[in-house]
């Protein structure tokens, strides 16, 4: 069943001005339940916009966005119990932090959903759990806090509301390479978890191909492709046309099959990309030893 779905989705900036841009241009899109989905796109594409419309942020300028069935913007009245089932995490969260302790922080959106106290308790608790902070953290000031784990309490006040979609935009941004590998992997054990709709906006080919089961594509405000990480990176020119790349392991395979080396299959992963070279030289030795 399809939890996000937009039909003929189309929003334009300054209209009726001499600035009018066409951010997002007649798109139509489902995505399914359970779905871990990467989002990418050039700067200026259209992706950050799309994902807005998603929990009312932007009202289209025409066309729909039906959110688990509801289409947004029918009725007023119920734009903000639809909006809890989408939530969002902008890039640098951490700055949206305002709250005297971490626990008053995660805490902030379940009780705005009107949550008893003992479920707004559980709901921190678990959520703390699951980003890899721990108790004694919840009673400290975020400020006191590093970078990555500002970061952490911020995306745990957005999965403490429970939402049906969880997007990210650029989640990882700014982190050091350990910092970046331990949030998309709670972001993927979360996902893993909880079985709900992941949509993760980045600019890193690699961070996709390896973590997402889907790619959506948005160039020039519309949809390119939304494809498999297979099939979307096996479109490596067209990528390339419009300022996008593929990931580093698949270019040196690409490389490699274009010397001869005789790997006919797509690479996007560096685990897989190993296996096929072990597999490789393990059929060598073989020969060898016979």
């Amino acid at each position: 069943m399809a939890v996000i779905r937009t039909e003929n989705l189309t929003y334009v900036y300054g209209e009726g001005t001499p600035f009018r841009k066409v951010a997002v241009d007649n798109v139509d899109l489902s995505i399914d339940e359970g779905e871990f989905i990467g989002v990418i796109g050039h700067t200026g594409s259209g992706k950050s916009t799309l994902i807005q419309h998603f929990n009312g942020l932007l009202k289209p300028t025409s066309g729909s966005v039906y959110i688990d069935g509801e289409r947004l913007w029918d009725d007023k009245a119920r734009l903000r119990p639809i909006r809890f089932k989408v939530g969002l995490v902008f890039q640098y969260p951490e700055y949206q932090l305002f709250e005297e302790t971490c626990y008053k922080d995660i805490a902030f959106g379940p009780k705005n959903m009107g949550l008893s106290e003992e479920e707004i308790d559980k709901r921190v608790r678990e959520t703390a759990r699951l980003v890899g902070l721990r108790e004694e953290t919840l009673s400290r000031s975020p400020f006191e806090l590093s970078g990555g784990q500002k970061r952490r309490v911020a995306i745990a006040g957005v999965m403490a509301m429970e939402p049906k979609v969880l997007i990210l935009d650029e989640p990882a941004s700014g982190l050091d390479p350990k910092g970046r590998s331990q949030i998309l992997g709670l972001i993927r054990e979360y996902h893993k978890e909880k079985k709900n709709t992941v949509m993760l906006v980045s600019h890193s080919m690699e961070d996709v191909a390896k973590h997402c089961s889907k790619i959506l594509v948005i160039n020039s405000a519309k949809v390119f492709c939304f494809d498999t990480p297979a099939n979307v990176f096996h479109r490596a020119e067209e990528l390339s046309s419009m300022g996008l790349s593929v990931p580093q392991v698949t270019r040196v395979f690409d490389r490699l099959r274009a010397m001869g080396c005789g790997f006919d299959e797509d690479v996007y992963t560096v685990g897989y990309g190993r296996q096929l070279i072990l597999d490789r030289l393990g059929r060598a030795n073989a020969e060898v030893t016979k």
